[in-house]
């Protein structure tokens, strides 16, 4: 199970049971709708399956996924975490936070961290992120973790363009 902590920040596995509120909560969020996309979950039922189905499958599957991210004294503010998406040749960082949660150095707490584990724990050489070239927030803290635009890209199934922002790690000589 992994657990990260920063100085105001514990990044943990999400759990479909302890959880299942604050995916619904963010997952019908208007910012995460308009920036991130409907993922059609209304019900707590559906966002429990969401949960198992998506981050929990990811655990399993490829040892990362979408992580809770809590203030010290455990209440839940959101999501920060490595997704191996289909159309894209790498893991992307993703991040999404209620909106009393915003704007207060959350997102970039957080993402330095998985960061910084996807680097030193994961050996990652490269990762990526996807935004809607409109979000200038998202694409100002992509940018602050060493992250730079690289493309448009549509993902299967899509026909809305993406901006793509990769990092890659320097050759040492």
């Amino acid at each position: 199970m992994l657990k990260l902590e920063t100085s105001s920040l514990v990044i943990q596995e999400l759990n479909e049971d302890r959880d299942t509120m604050l995916m619904l909560a963010l997952l019908n969020d208007s910012d995460f709708l308009q920036n991130i996309g409907d993922r059609g979950v209304r019900t707590e039922v559906e966002a429990r399956h969401y949960i198992l189905n998506g981050p929990i499958a990811m655990y399993r599957e490829h040892g990362f996924g979408m992580y809770k991210v809590s203030l010290k004294d455990g209440t839940a503010i959101g999501i920060c975490g490595l997704v191996k998406r289909d159309g894209l040749d790498g893991v992307d960082i993703g991040f999404a936070f209620l909106p009393d949660y915003r704007g207060r150095g959350f997102a970039l707490e957080s993402a330095q961290a998985v960061m910084a584990y996807a680097k030193k724990k994961l050996g990652f050489q490269r990762i990526l992120a996807i935004t809607q070239p409109e979000n200038t927030p998202s694409i100002r803290l992509l940018e602050k973790l060493g992250l730079n635009c690289e493309s448009n890209v549509a993902l299967p199934g899509e026909t809305k363009e993406l901006l793509l922002m990769t990092w890659q790690k320097e050759a040492s000589n």
